[in-house]
């Protein structure tokens, strides 16, 4: 029982970490994951944490059951009768979004399965996305009289123009091969290799500077929009900086001296246990 006497309510969001990377899984598959303020409160708390944890270099957010997320629980979205202007529930899901693409950490989204409307809002703020090629898409929000307004903030910064329109105008359902064309993914791989793809991606990350990696994220996004001489003049100094900073010092002379800079996490320091989920 809880501090008052009742029950403790269930989590819909677990964590768990190994090896210096969080998984952070959805785990509501009653409703296909969908976003409800139940969910979202969980998933924030999570992601604060993972945020906060010295120990954690990178992040999986993934679910259970067929579905990643359907998206908005429609559920709550309904109006009371005389309140049909209400604003619908969106708790913290913009807040949730910018967590994720502006996280220091990189985030790599391990779609479990489909993903629809609000979910492919969250799959587009991941830096990595990795679907098995039997999940499909759809931004389906149109065909209810919606707009897909707070997901255009992450999603159209992914599709190519004329796919984010031909998809989000009509609503139409695309293959994970379609949506690694178009941007929405970074793979799609038969399932039983999404696992060890998922892996893949952690390791590779994990051998790179914590620092270096939070930088290079806002590189990949900030650069393309500075003027050229602008962009070089800035460039040059940052690279100056990176050289001599602490973490580019270690960096060299773990190459120099044939080891593994500081921040590779090394097995044996695992805490015992650490894996299990909470």
């Amino acid at each position: 029982m809880n501090s008052d006497g009742g029950w403790p309510v269930e989590r819909l969001v677990h964590k768990e970490v190994s090896g210096g990377v969080a998984t952070i899984t959805l785990d509501s598959p009653r409703n296909r994951n969908a976003l409800s303020v139940r969910l979202l409160g969980d998933l924030e708390d999570r992601l604060d944490w993972a945020l906060a944890d010295e120990s954690v270099r990178v992040i999986v957010l993934t679910g259970t059951g067929p579905v990643f997320c359907a998206g908005a629980d429609l559920k709550e979205q309904r109006a009371e009768p005389g309140n049909a202007h209400e604003a619908p529930v969106t708790a913290s899901f913009p807040e949730i979004m910018s967590m994720i693409w502006e996280s220091p950490k990189p985030v790599i989204c391990r779609l479990n399965g489909t993903a629809r409307a609000g979910g492919l809002g969250l799959v587009a703020a991941c830096d990595f996305a990795i679907a098995p090629d039997s999940a499909s898409f759809a931004f389906t929000e149109v065909r209810l009289g919606v707009v897909p307004a707070m997901i255009a903030v992450t999603v159209l910064r992914r599709l190519d123009p004329r796919a984010a329109a031909e998809y989000l105008l009509t609503g139409e359902v695309f293959s994970a091969a379609r949506a690694q064309e178009i941007g929405l993914l970074t793979r799609a791989v038969p399932e039983q290799e999404l696992d060890a793809t998922v892996a893949h991606y952690a390791g590779m990350l994990l051998r790179g500077g914590p620092e270096a990696l939070a930088i290079t994220k806002q590189l990949v996004r900030s650069v393309p929009d500075l003027a050229f001489e602008e962009g070089m003049r800035r460039m040059a100094e940052l690279s100056a900086q990176r050289f001599t900073s602490a973490e580019g010092q270690e960096g060299i002379a773990a190459f120099m001296a044939k080891r593994p800079p500081s921040w590779v996490p090394q097995p044996e320091t695992a805490a015992e246990g650490s894996g299990a989920r909470r």
